[in-house]
């Protein structure tokens, strides 16, 4: 049962890294973190479309807050 185990362990890894490449491939700028929860979300159910949008708008977000225009000093 071990054995089923690792195998099922490193099958996860070697999905997971898969992945990542082609998240890489695609310049989305997930880290493993990211896209293992994004991937864990999917899973559960949220649409991908949906989690896509609301990455991109965090991102925008985020932008916006680093904006030079929005530092004061």
């Amino acid at each position: 049962m071990a054995s089923a185990a690792n195998a099922n362990l490193n099958a996860v890894r070697e999905t997971m890294d898969v992945l990542l490449e082609i998240s890489r491939l695609l310049n989305t700028g997930l880290d493993m973190e990211s896209l293992s929860i994004c991937v864990r979300l999917c899973e559960q159910g949220i649409n991908p479309e949906a989690l896509s949008a609301v990455i991109k708008e965090l991102r925008k977000s985020s932008e916006t807050l680093k904006a030079p225009e929005n530092c004061t000093t």
